[in-house]
C-alpha cells in the first residue's frame, strides 16, 4: 500500500478483495445476478442453461457461480433448476441492471465506440453515489436538447482535431 499526497492507493485486486472482506459480490457475481434478474423479469424464473446461454459461460460455471447466490440469500432454485430471486436479490438486481444502463448511456453520450464491452469493464468499480451522480448527468442531457447538441458539436469537433493531430 503507498501513500502519496495523503491518498492510499491500491491495485485493482486490493480493492475488490476489500470489498470481499466486506461481504460484497465480485464483478463476475454481480453480472451473474444482473442476467438472472433479467431474465426473471420475462417470466418470473429462469433457468441456469439460459443464464449460461446469455453469459456465454458453461452450464457448469453458471450453476457453480449460481450456488454462490443461493447460499448468500440472493436467489433459490429448486430440483427443476428454476431459478427465482429471493427479495433481496430482486432488490439488488434491479439496482445492478440500473446501475448498467446509466454507465451505458453515459457512455454512449460522450462517444464511445464500444460502450457495451466499456460498461462491463467500467461498472462493477463506481460507487452508488457516482452512479447517482452519472444518472444526474445523462438525465441532464437528455431534458435540455440544445446543451445536449452543444456537446456533441465540441466533442466532434475535438474529435476532429484529434485525427488530424496523430
Amino acid at each position: 500500500m503507498k501513500k502519496l499526497g495523503g491518498s492510499v492507493f491500491r491495485t485493482v485486486r486490493g480493492y475488490q478483495l476489500i470489498n470481499q472482506q466486506k461481504n460484497e459480490l465480485t464483478p463476475a457475481m454481480e453480472d451473474y445476478l444482473e442476467m438472472a434478474y433479467r431474465l426473471c423479469q420475462e417470466k418470473g424464473y429462469t433457468r441456469v442453461g439460459k443464464i449460461s446461454e446469455k453469459l456465454h459461460v458453461k452450464p457448469a460455471s453458471a450453476s457453480k457461480m449460481l450456488s454462490r447466490l443461493r447460499e448468500l440469500d440472493y436467489l433459490e432454485y429448486d430440483t427443476y433448476e428454476s431459478i427465482r430471486l429471493t427479495s433481496k436479490g430482486e432488490e439488488l438486481g434491479e439496482y445492478l441492471m440500473k446501475r448498467h444502463q446509466i454507465v451505458e448511456d453515459f457512455l454512449q453520450l460522450i462517444g464511445s465506440t464500444n460502450s457495451l464491452l466499456e460498461t462491463e469493464l467500467v461498472e462493477h468499480s463506481l460507487s452508488p453515489e457516482t452512479v447517482s451522480k452519472l444518472s444526474r448527468l445523462v438525465e441532464f442531457f437528455e431534458s435540455d436538447r440544445e446543451s445536449k447538441k452543444k456537446f456533441e458539436a465540441y466533442r466532434e469537433k475535438y474529435e476532429e482535431s484529434e485525427k488530424r493531430h496523430s
